[in-house]
């Protein structure tokens, strides 16, 4: 019974990682860049919420306050292309990794500078609510993030697979001037990519401050996150959601079996086995590039 409550936790950790993955996934899918500031809007999605739901800051219903927060983070990652991404047309990947790495530090500073560097809960209507099957006791945020997790990886994977926007944006990933030439146009479909990677960081932080505490250095998390998307394969998102899954069942079975010095590196030793033996990952989509 102890191993799957172990199980259960982990998935629910899990899913949050899967979610910052795909915030990742969907970037470079659109964009073929690398977004190393994924882990901190998850933060920063986790504390504007918090600002318009405690009672200590608006006190806001928590329904209301959900597609608050969601809209607020889609509009700064769409701000965040269109002033900032844009400039950077032409330059390397590396400069854009670079950039989005400077950008968490940023982000960082600004959340401890307005809400504080002490850890917070976000307060909820699923705060202390339990499931019970026999002997195994569910939090219903644990329940709640699984599920949510499952219905908005299904949601993304029809949207890039089936709808015209989806295959656009693939297309504009694999050929920007050939997407262009064939009448997508690139830019508005990068900046509508990037703020729904906005909105799924925002999701991935709601869920996690349901269940557990933040604090600024909450968006290095975003480190999990993009091992869990390269083991489960960078252009994939099931992978990403897999790879996140992977990630958090292994990191409570490490700490219960293996030395506390031993258990922290676990996730990062399977992501070296997973470069070194399949180096495009677990649920890697090998595609030939064309529009």
């Amino acid at each position: 019974m102890d191993n799957i409550q172990l199980l259960i936790s982990g998935l629910a950790n899990g899913c949050v990682y899967g979610l910052i993955a795909l915030g990742f996934v969907l970037i470079y899918k659109a964009t073929e860049a690398v977004n190393f500031a994924q882990g901190d809007f998850m933060m920063l999605g986790a504390f504007v919420t918090i600002g318009l739901t405690n009672t200590e800051y608006m006190g806001l219903p928590f329904w209301l306050a959900l597609p608050i927060s969601l809209g607020l983070m889609a509009g700064l990652g769409y701000l965040l292309d269109r002033l900032i991404i844009r400039r950077m047309f032409g330059e390397s990947q590396t400069s854009v990794v670079i950039l989005t790495i400077a950008l968490g530090f940023v982000i960082r500073f600004v959340a401890g500078l307005i809400w504080g560097h002490e850890p917070q809960t976000l307060q909820n209507p699923l705060a202390g609510k339990e499931v019970r099957f026999g002997g195994l006791v569910l939090g219903m945020e644990d329940v709640a993030v699984i599920v949510v997790t499952l219905l908005l990886t299904w949601a993304l994977y029809v949207f890039f697979s089936k709808t015209k926007l989806g295959l656009a944006m693939q297309g504009a990933s694999q050929n920007q001037l050939a997407a262009y030439y064939m009448g997508i146009p690139v830019k508005r479909v990068q900046g509508f990519i990037w703020a729904l990677a906005g909105a799924v960081a925002a999701v991935a932080g709601i869920l996690f401050a349901a269940k557990g505490s933040v604090d600024p250095n909450t968006g290095l998390m975003g480190i999990k996150a993009f091992a869990a998307a390269v083991i489960g394969g960078f252009g994939s998102l099931p992978g990403a959601l897999a790879g996140g899954l992977i990630v958090g069942v292994i990191e409570p079975f490490a700490s219960r079996y293996i030395a506390a010095g031993y258990s922290q590196v676990a996730p990062y030793a399977l992501l070296l086995a997973v470069l070194i033996f399949r180096p495009h990952g677990l649920f890697s989509q090998v595609r030939v590039k064309k529009v």
